[in-house]
C-alpha cells in the first residue's frame, strides 16, 4: 500500500469548535465543512460535531444533499444558494437553509412550487463585491420576503468579512458598521463573524458566527501561531521516503535540471507529489519533516514524488517516515513556502490521498 496518508485528528476538530464557541459564547456556532470540509472529509467531520454544532455550513446544494443522504440532519446551510426551482423545491424538501444573493434567485424562489416555506438568509455585499445585494436594494429584498408565504420567518442577514486576517485594515469596521446599519433598519438578525472575526474582532460576534479554517486547527493570520490561539492541527500528511541516492557535485535533481548539488550530497525521495495535492509550485528549500528533522525540497515537484536533501541528516533510508505539514510542521509555514496559503493545500488534497481518522 502507498504509504501517503492525511491523518485526522477528530478530537482536535471538536477542540477547535469548543474553542470558536467559547471565544463567542453570546454566538452560536455554524461550522463550517464545505469543499470535504476543507479536504479533512465532510461527513465525518459532522459527525463528530453534530451533538455540538446546531447547524452546518456548504457552498453547494450538492454537497448539502450528500449530508443528509449520509444521515445528518442537523440544519445545512447553502451559502452560495440555488439557481433554479427544481433545486428550490429540493431544498424545501430536504429542509436546506439557502442563502439569497441576487435579484433571480430571490424571483426565482418567489415563484418556485415548493412543498413548504424555506428558510432563507440574504447576503449583503458590504464591500467584498463577490456576492449579495447591494444595500440600497435591501428594501425591497425584505418586503418581497416578508409578504411571501414562500420564505419561513426569521431571515437572517449575513455578510463576508474580507480582510479580518489583517489586524490593522479598517476595512473590517466598516463592513461591521453597514450591516449593523442594515440589520437594525429591518429588524434582522446577523451573521457576520468567519474564523479571523471570532479570533480577533469581538464586535463581528453576532447571532449567527460561522468558524472554517480555525475548525481544521489553521489560523487565519499567518503573523500568528496556531498554538498562541489556541489551535490544534487537525490533519498530518505523512509518507516515506521511497528512495535514496548519492549526487555528487555538479549534478541535478528533477525535471529541468533545476536544482544542482553543490556538494557530495544524499537525496531522498517521497512518494507524494502535485497529484496528490503537493503545491507543484513548492520551490527548492520548502521544509519537509524526515524523522522528525527538517530538511529541504530539492528540484521540481513531480505528479508522483519529490526529493528532499537528506546530505546533513545523520542516519536517513528508505521507509523512513515524512511529514509534509501538520503537528510538528506547521501547515502556514509550508504554505507560505510555496507562495499560496494553508486553505490551498488542504482543500486541495486530491481523491487518491486516504483520510484516515483518529478519534
Amino acid at each position: 500500500m502507498r504509504p501517503t496518508v492525511a491523518q485526522v485528528r477528530l478530537d482536535a476538530i471538536v477542540d477547535n469548535y469548543r474553542l470558536a464557541c467559547d471565544k463567542a459564547p453570546g454566538s452560536r456556532t455554524m461550522a463550517v465543512i464545505k469543499a470535504n470540509a476543507y479536504g479533512h472529509g465532510m461527513l465525518a467531520v459532522a459527525r463528530a460535531l453534530e451533538s455540538l454544532a446546531p447547524a452546518f455550513a456548504v457552498a453547494t446544494i450538492d454537497e448539502a444533499v450528500q449530508l443528509r443522504d449520509g444521515g445528518i440532519q442537523a440544519p445545512l446551510l447553502i451559502m452560495q444558494g440555488v439557481n433554479d426551482a427544481a433545486d428550490f423545491a429540493e431544498a424545501a424538501a430536504r429542509d436546506l437553509w439557502v442563502m439569497l444573493h441576487h435579484q433571480q434567485q430571490l424571483q426565482t424562489l418567489l415563484t418556485a412550487k415548493m412543498a413548504s416555506p424555506l428558510k432563507t438568509w440574504v447576503k449583503l455585499d458590504t464591500g467584498m463585491h463577490r456576492l449579495g445585494f447591494p444595500p440600497d436594494a435591501l428594501d425591497e429584498v425584505c418586503t418581497r420576503l416578508a409578504s411571501s408565504d414562500k420564505v419561513q420567518p426569521g431571515t437572517v442577514l449575513c455578510t463576508h468579512l474580507a480582510c479580518a486576517d489583517d489586524l490593522t485594515n479598517p476595512m473590517t469596521q466598516a463592513q461591521l458598521q453597514l450591516i449593523k446599519s442594515c440589520a437594525t433598519r429591518h429588524d434582522l438578525t446577523m451573521s457576520i463573524a468567519n474564523s479571523a472575526g471570532i479570533l480577533f474582532w469581538p464586535d463581528t460576534h453576532a447571532s449567527w458566527n460561522r468558524p472554517g479554517i480555525m475548525l481544521y486547527g489553521s489560523c487565519p493570520s499567518n503573523s500568528i501561531d496556531n498554538a498562541a490561539v489556541g489551535l490544534r492541527p487537525a490533519m498530518t500528511m505523512r509518507s516515506e521516503i521511497i528512495a535514496v541516492r548519492d549526487l555528487a557535485p555538479g549534478e541535478s535533481v528533477g525535471y529541468g535540471a533545476d536544482w544542482v548539488a553543490t556538494r557530495h550530497s544524499k537525496i531522498g525521495t517521497i512518494a507524494i507529489g502535485y497529484g496528490d495535492g503537493y503545491p507543484r509550485h513548492a520551490p527548492s528549500g520548502t521544509p519537509v519533516l524526515v524523522n522528525g528533522q527538517r530538511v529541504p525540497l530539492t528540484g521540481r515537484v513531480s505528479m508522483d514524488a519529490i526529493s528532499v536533501d537528506l546530505t546533513d541528516l545523520e542516519k536517513a533510508d528508505v521507509g523512513d517516515p515524512v511529514e509534509l505539514w501538520g503537528e510538528k510542521l506547521s501547515l502556514n509555514e509550508v504554505a507560505s513556502s510555496a507562495g499560496t496559503i494553508g486553505y490551498e493545500l488542504i482543500a486541495g488534497l486530491t481523491g487518491r490521498v486516504p483520510l484516515k481518522y483518529q478519534a
